[in-house]
């Protein structure tokens, strides 16, 4: 498993996906609103999400 890293976008829990913005011991903190239909969903902005729940599909550009 591929731990992410801060800008890395993730995708977890039925296909919901998100920017990490910080990465801890055993989680990482998402930032939801890059998903186009987040205001629809009205999920919080950011979540937890621990290492073994996610995927990175796409690598940070920095």
């Amino acid at each position: 498993m591929k731990k992410a890293e801060v800008g890395n976008i993730i995708e977890f829990h039925g296909g919901l996906q998100g920017i990490v913005e910080k990465v801890n011991e055993n989680s990482v903190i998402v930032d939801l609103t890059y998903m186009d239909n987040f205001r629809d969903l009205e999920l919080d902005q950011r979540t937890v999400v621990n290492h073994k729940n996610y995927r990175v599909i796409k690598e940070s550009a920095y």
